[in-house]
């Protein structure tokens, strides 16, 4: 099925039958690569690579996608949710209710109060809900953490090489050897203050790598109230899940 084309500066998505591709055009490549990362996919192309093209690989490589989706369902951790319309689920800790929507995909979008996608209804329609909310809080996640960096690097004292949105398993963040900041995208769905927490712990990691006395003295110099998130995270971790 044909998607709807795309807008200026909007992300490009292609019907894979049973899944939803993310089209993702570079220069910096000569040939397609790929991907499937928390059962989405996305395929890198070439700027100028046609729509057929990319219809085409994709569908050569649909049964390699599908079972790569199947294998990381199995993987996940285990969740309540059944992706319907009318279900919560938690933004910067407010809970925003789900609308799912008959129709040619399209994004996730905070629309009065309401995460609204819009998806073809077939019978993979709660795994694309899914992965569709995932996208979202990605891209919630680039752009909250990249601005909270910016505010709190002053502060610190500290100039990172760069920021990422990755996916862990076991932490909220992680500072590489070379200065670079990388986030779980799931920190999006905790309290505001929590997520300036975590940015203000691995801006910390750039003076100390440890967790020593050392490290914990900045991070009461700049979040005083540091422990009380440190708890609530400790807490509350497993509540967020998509």
């Amino acid at each position: 099925m044909m998607l709807p084309a795309r807008k200026p500066n909007n992300p490009e998505y292609r019907d894979g039958n049973g899944f939803i591709a993310e089209i993702i055009r570079t220069n910096r490549r000569k040939s397609a690569d790929i991907r499937v990362e928390e059962g989405a996919v996305s395929i890198v192309v070439p700027a100028n690579t046609l729509p057929g093209k990319i219809d085409q690989l994709l569908a050569d490589k649909r049964r390699w996608i599908k079972e790569k989706i199947a294998l990381q369902q199995e993987l996940s951790p285990p969740s309540t949710k059944q992706y319907v319309s009318g279900e919560a689920f938690s933004y910067l800790g407010r809970n925003y209710r789900l609308k799912v929507e008959q129709g040619n995909f399209a994004p996730v979008k905070l629309i009065q109060g309401r995460l609204v996608v819009t998806l073809p209804n077939t019978t993979e329609q709660p795994h694309m809900v899914r992965n569709a909310l995932v996208r979202w809080y990605k891209r919630q996640a680039e752009q909250k953490l990249q601005e909270k960096v910016d505010r709190f690097s002053s502060l610190v004292g500290v100039e990172p090489t760069g920021v990422g949105i990755k996916t862990f398993r076991s932490r909220w963040g992680s500072c590489t050897t070379k200065g670079k900041l990388e986030f779980n995208w799931q920190i999006m769905m905790a309290p505001n203050r929590m997520v300036d927490y975590v940015v203000i712990h691995e801006l910390c990691h750039l003076i100390r790598h440890d967790h020593s006395p050392e490290f914990w003295r900045e991070m009461a110099r700049v979040m005083p109230d540091y422990q009380q998130c440190r708890d609530w995270l400790r807490g509350n971790a497993v509540q967020l899940i998509v």
